[in-house]
């Protein structure tokens, strides 16, 4: 895109100086991302950057709904921080308003922009690179899950139509495997059989939403390290970003989905089975991390069922993953023929792997909560 027609679209929201520069930034999938660099009173003068993003309409069909999400936790989030005598600059988005109070734009092209704060002093990494990482973004969503443990979550908007509603993912691989549209099905019968002879898992946290044993949440729905901002000076996480998957949810789908694929010895579409399993260290450096960030704000079914959350966002994934094969690879994008059997098949391998694990990874969680210790049997 043109710099000029950037420049035109930044200058439309309440920034501080004139765009002078703007470049792609970071390599997200979903959303087109810049950063804006504006330079106050002329040359020499003070700058201030900025994120500019184009919400990507294909994914999310309201931004509307999706902004007021955003804006609802921001602000509460800001209000916990100030009580916390915390810098709101730094620890949370500070989305910048467009110049007639709107907080996103519309260009002609029906296109939805908005622009953010750029976090200066800190950076997000793609890949754990050593422990303490893990431990931090652990903290770090855990604080987000902490901070909003009294937010009104049945407020917010369902962005992505049932996103985690496991027995529906469930129905629509049923779906796709009697159709057989592509004519797959036979080639990976055992891994269906896999999926089938788990009916029942598929339904282990619903159903417990359902009879108001777990509680609704603010569930951020995406959390992958480099949704963490990490301070450049101190190495610690400091704000947690990507807000667009903000949803009401389980707390058990964000613990979940970071033990997923944050914990596995292994790329997610690995071909060499072998290599594929649930580190427990990592499980336990997270389940540390997290219970430390959460503080106390969850109850004791949701941390009993820690464990449960690991093994079910896995499970949910591998059936994604299968039922996009089946379908002929039509929703994740692929690089290669069969990459997404690949992806199924690793993930469950680490739901057999966790499965195995379950008394180990039980034992872990009830040495990090002091409320109670889980039997291992």
């Amino acid at each position: 895109m043109k710099q000029q027609k950037l420049f035109a679209l930044a200058g439309q929201f309440m920034l501080e100086g004139e765009p002078q520069e703007c470049v792609p930034f970071g390599n997200g999938h979903i959303n087109d991302t810049f950063r804006v660099i504006c330079r106050a009173d002329g040359v020499g003068g003070k700058t201030h950057s900025y994120i500019l993003q184009k919400i990507n309409r294909e994914v999310f069909t309201d931004p509307e709904a999706l902004m007021e999400n955003v804006c609802a936790v921001t602000d509460w989030l800001k209000s916990k921080i100030r009580e916390n005598g915390g810098d709101v600059e730094r620890e949370t988005l500070n989305l910048i308003p467009t110049r007639d109070g709107r907080m996103y734009l519309t260009d002609a092209d029906g296109e939805c922009w908005r622009v953010s704060l750029f976090i200066d002093g800190a950076v997000s990494y793609d890949l754990v690179e050593k422990d303490e990482d893990f431990y931090q973004s652990a903290v770090a969503f855990g604080h987000f899950q902490q901070m909003l443990s009294d937010f009104p979550a049945e407020t917010l908007h369902e962005t992505i139509c049932r996103f985690h509603d496991t027995p529906d993912r469930f129905r629509k691989f049923e779906e796709a495997l009697k159709a057989d549209s592509c004519g797959r099905a036979k080639s990976v019968s055992k891994e269906c059989s896999f999926i089938l002879e788990r009916r029942e898992l598929a339904h282990a946290l619903t159903d417990r939403l359902r009879d108001g044993s777990l509680p609704l949440r603010v569930t951020h729905n995406d959390t992958k390290l480099n949704n963490i901002m990490f301070d450049l000076k101190t190495g610690k996480a400091i704000c947690v970003v990507d807000l667009d998957t903000v949803m009401p949810g389980l707390s058990l789908y964000d613990f979940g989905d970071s033990i997923r694929f944050g914990a596995s010895t292994a790329a997610e579409d690995e071909q060499d089975l072998s290599k594929v399993s649930c580190s427990l260290r990592l499980f336990e450096t997270y389940v540390k991390g997290y219970l430390e960030g959460c503080g106390g704000s969850l109850t004791n079914t949701e941390v009993e069922l820690l464990p449960m959350g690991a093994i079910l966002m896995t499970f949910e994934c591998g059936i994604r993953f299968l039922t996009d094969y089946l379908e002929g690879d039509h929703y994740f994008k692929t690089h290669r023929e069969g990459q997404n059997l690949d992806r199924a098949r690793t993930q469950l391998k680490l739901v057999a792997d966790m499965e195995e694990k379950l008394p180990r990874m039980r034992e872990i969680v009830g040495r990090y909560s002091p409320r109670f210790r889980i039997k291992s049997s």
